[in-house]
């Protein structure tokens, strides 16, 4: 089992970039595309970072990072807008987080 985080992927306003860590890199092209867009979009709205990570449980998580001099982040922003994706993207996460789990933890219960 992971003991870490483990990356998904990361967009950041400072640097204008988005990542996708290779381990996912046989996701849909169709999933990539969303989550891309999805970190980009929440970046260029609030700034920071977004990261996503699954935790060592399989859950995925949203963090935003910032940097200490950032004075335009929008936090109260940032922390609504991670509710309002949580809610309107709870199937793709609750997928992500069944594709983690069967394929980097190894955990099939439930799949019969």
């Amino acid at each position: 089992m992971y003991q870490d985080n483990v990356v998904l992927c990361a967009a950041s306003a400072y640097d204008e970039k988005f990542y996708l860590s290779e381990d996912f890199a046989i996701l849909p092209e169709s999933i990539k595309q969303e989550l891309q867009i999805m970190c980009v979009l929440f970046t260029a709205d609030v700034g920071g970072v977004l990261m996503m990570e699954f935790d060592p449980d399989g859950k995925l998580q949203l963090r935003v990072d910032v940097a200490e001099d950032d004075i335009l982040f929008d936090e109260i922003g940032s922390a609504l807008k991670i509710k309002q994706l949580q809610r309107e993207r709870a199937e793709l996460f609750e997928s992500l987080e069944m594709y983690y789990r069967v394929f980097f933890l190894g955990d099939t219960q439930g799949l019969e």
